[in-house]
Parts: structure tokens; C-alpha cells; sequence
């Protein structure tokens, strides 16, 4: 059964924290036995949960500043308006995330094949359902549990259809307590650590109702973990952390804040961690 365990949080671009915190965990010798993440946060658990190392640490800094580099969500406004008119759903193919990834964690890796478990979540469309995956390849599974709608095409697998896991399970603590684990490291983009306020515009308003949504499922999770299991919320260390996720908010194209959002990250989580 599992017992430490590392649960990775979603929130696009912001994910860089995790990264930093991953960094912090590993100097401090943190192992855990057990990784789940959603979203970004299945990007950088799976990277991890197929090594877990320093070097991978080193090589998820480098795949995120690939991100900036190679404008993995690039391309003109009339490019992105084009593909949206063209497919209906997304202003982004999606196939620069895939290689990127890929040649992290290898193109035809398993998720059962790994040397610590792990398990991502993405939103199964024909079920309207959340779906864990714990078995087959894992680029697949990671690229359905960070399709973000609007931006990434749905993912296809054996004929089902996937969307990004921040829709059915932002934070998933709740799912690493009931696959056994008796310490949990929580690590997330930083929107938890500041209080909500209500819409004062328009495009505010369904921003913050899926906040709502997002946080109270969190704090449900927290308020049922048992007695016997402890629960560390690593801190992002970022002075003016994201109210809500929208698409102003993550300026999903934006990669110019990535290497500090790492620093900080790894400054504030070593911080914690030295004092536990």
C-alpha cells in the first residue's frame, strides 16, 4: 500500500511551481510512493513518477522553458482563430504538447511500467464522469488529462473522449487517501492560498463559479482525510498569487514569469520542508 504520496494540482502555465516544489522535495529526500495529478499536474507527476530524480527535476526545467522557447501555444491570432473556425473546438492542434512530452517520459512508456504508481484523471465526455487511469500508455493518458477545453482538442481513446481533469477533480487528495497513502505533499499553482471575491465584470462571473466549484471539492477532500494521515499543502511562495482560473488569469501564452515561478516555488517549499 502506498504511503507517501505526491499529489499534483492543475492550472496551466502556473504548473511551473510544481516543479520548484518537486525540486524541494527531492533535496530533502521526500520519496513518495505514489503520484496523482490532473491536468498540468499529470504532466509533471508523470514525468517525475518515471524517474524520480533530481535529473528529471533538471529536465521538467528544461521542458518547461521549451514551452517558452518553442511557443508550444504559438502562432498568430488569425493562425489560432483559423484552427478554432476549422475544427469547432480548439485553437490548438495539440502535437507540440505530445512530442514535448514524449521525449520525457518516452513515447511508448506504460503508466503499470513505472517505477513509482501513478495515476492521472481526465473528464470522460460520454460518461459526463471522472475516469482514472492506472494502466496503458502513458502519453496518451496525460495528454487526455491536460486537454484543456476551448485550447486542446478532446483526446481519443478505444473510442472514448476525454477533456482536461480540472473538470471533475483539480486537486485529488481524496483519490491518493483512498489508495492508501499516509502522508500527503500536496503541490499546486497557488490560487488556493488567496480568498475569493465576488465578479465585479462580466467575464468574471463563470471564472469565479468554477473556482467555487474547484475549491469546495478540495476542501471536502481535506476536511474527510482520516485521522492517520497527514497532509502537507506545499506553498507556492508567489507574493500575488491567481484568484480563479480564466484564460486572463493563466495567460495560458504568456511563459515569461516560468523560471521564477520555479525559484520561488522551490524557495518557499525548501523553507517548509526544512522546518517540518
Amino acid at each position: 500500500m502506498p504511503d507517501v504520496a505526491f499529489v499534483l494540482g492543475g492550472g496551466g502555465l502556473l504548473g511551473a511551481s510544481e516543479v520548484g516544489m518537486l525540486r524541494a522535495l527531492v533535496e530533502a529526500d521526500v520519496e513518495p510512493t505514489l503520484v496523482v495529478g490532473t491536468s498540468v499536474g499529470a504532466i509533471n507527476g508523470a514525468a517525475f513518477a518515471a524517474q524520480p530524480t533530481a535529473d528529471m527535476v533538471e529536465r521538467l526545467e528544461v521542458f518547461w522553458s521549451k514551452l517558452s522557447r518553442d511557443n508550444v501555444f504559438g502562432g498568430s491570432a488569425l493562425r489560432r482563430v483559423s484552427t478554432l473556425a476549422r475544427t469547432g473546438t480548439h485553437a490548438h492542434a495539440g502535437a507540440q504538447l505530445r512530442d514535448l512530452l514524449a521525449n520525457v517520459v518516452g513515447e511508448d512508456r506504460r503508466i503499470e511500467q513505472l517505477p513509482v504508481r501513478f495515476q492521472c484523471v481526465a473528464a470522460h465526455i460520454e460518461r459526463a464522469a471522472e475516469c482514472w487511469f492506472d494502466r496503458g500508455p502513458l502519453v496518451d493518458a496525460v495528454m487526455a488529462s491536460s486537454a484543456v477545453p476551448g485550447l486542446l482538442p478532446p483526446v481519443e481513446i478505444d473510442g472514448q473522449h476525454y477533456l482536461d481533469g480540472g473538470l471533475v477533480h483539480s486537486i485529488p487528495v481524496g483519490r491518493a487517501v483512498r489508495l492508501g497513502a499516509r502522508t500527503v505533499f500536496v503541490l499546486h499553482v497557488g490560487r488556493i492560498e488567496r480568498p475569493l471575491q465576488p465578479p465585479t465584470k462580466p467575464w468574471e462571473v463563470a471564472a469565479v463559479a468554477f473556482e467555487i466549484a474547484r475549491r469546495h471539492r478540495f476542501a471536502a477532500d481535506i476536511a474527510e482525510v482520516p485521522e492517520d494521515v497527514t497532509v502537507h499543502v506545499l506553498p507556492t511562495g508567489d507574493p500575488d498569487p491567481p484568484q480563479y482560473a480564466n484564460l486572463a488569469a493563466l495567460r495560458y501564452r504568456d511563459t515569461s514569469r516560468v523560471a521564477e515561478r520555479i525559484e520561488l516555488a522551490h524557495q518557499a517549499a525548501a523553507s517548509y520542508l526544512a522546518r517540518l
